[in-house]
């Protein structure tokens, strides 16, 4: 059904778009105008331009920043996208027995990050900690996984790959189950195996799903606070602060609005450069194989 009349469409749109608006774009308009300014909260807001972005960037912690929290990133999509893909292919299937195993699975990504941090912190404890116990019993070396600081980050996306892999899972099954039956029927008719079903049927009517997962999955992993803040308070050796505890840092422990909002700017635009980059590779590929 279309519209009766051209604003329509902006009508139904106006109540989500006065939330982002308010919610989103004004805070943000704040941070930037906020960020030319050197304030702790305590004296009085003193201008200083683009001092506070030269600030963050001078000392290479920004880049340092960047580094930890785009690799965090990687892991935690690529991660997510392949066990999310790999239960859904495994769990696509009628019974009661695997819809209580995909409900096991979707519930840990309804826990709130502070209980699933907790849970974490004590099944990796050193010394009473499961994973502890299991290295023992393997007479392996022990491992800190939250201390030592090649450890901590890899430990924090795999925490968090455990969180929203249910996630995954759900959005790829309803992908599998819009691909058309018949499309398979046909391919197994032609003599194509299982494996060659998935890479030339299932897996290009899924890119799209697989765009939405990417996108969504980047978006959570760059907004990682509280496991960080919980499981490893930035450490050790700063080996896990992430954009969003950096600003918490600066805000809450220095008492530098200006630089906050300097990194919270950047903080936008890095997240929204990186959307754009993977939504345009995704549709590339997706034009690309429905071309040939």
């Amino acid at each position: 059904m279309t519209p009766r009349r051209r604003h329509h469409p902006w009508l139904m749109l106006g109540p989500s778009l006065a939330v982002w608006i308010l919610f989103v774009f004004v805070p943000l308009g704040l941070s930037a105008y906020q960020s030319l300014f050197a304030w702790d909260m305590l004296t009085e807001p003193v201008w200083v331009g683009g001092a506070n972005y030269a600030a963050i960037a001078e000392d290479g912690e920004l880049l340092r920043i960047l580094g930890r929290t785009l690799g965090y990133s990687i892991l935690v999509v690529a991660g997510s996208m392949t066990l999310g893909l790999a239960l859904a292919l495994l769990l696509d299937r009628p019974g009661r027995l695997f819809a209580f195993v995909r409900g096991a699975i979707f519930s840990a990504y309804v826990v709130s990050w502070v209980a699933v941090a907790l849970l974490w912190v004590l099944l990796l404890d050193p010394d009473r900690g499961v994973a502890a116990a299991v290295l023992r019993a393997l007479h392996l070396p022990r491992i800190g996984f939250l201390t030592d600081p090649r450890a901590a980050l890899p430990t924090l996306a795999g925490v968090t790959v455990w969180k929203i892999t249910g996630y995954a899972m759900i959005v790829f099954l309803a992908g599998l189950r819009a691909v058309p039956r018949s499309l398979h029927e046909a391919a197994a008719l032609d003599g194509a195996g299982a494996l060659a079903r998935f890479r030339y049927v299932t897996w290009p009517l899924l890119r799209p799903t697989a765009a939405f997962v990417a996108t969504t999955s980047l978006i959570v992993s760059f907004q990682a606070f509280d496991v960080v803040r919980i499981m490893t308070g930035g450490g050790p050796a700063r080996a896990t602060t992430l954009f969003v505890y950096a600003v918490y840092e600066q805000i809450f422990m220095n008492l530098s609005v200006g630089r906050a909002s300097a990194l919270a700017v950047v903080y936008f635009v890095v997240l929204c450069v990186l959307a754009a980059l993977q939504l345009r590779a995704w549709r590339s590929q997706t034009t690309t194989a429905r071309g040939a």
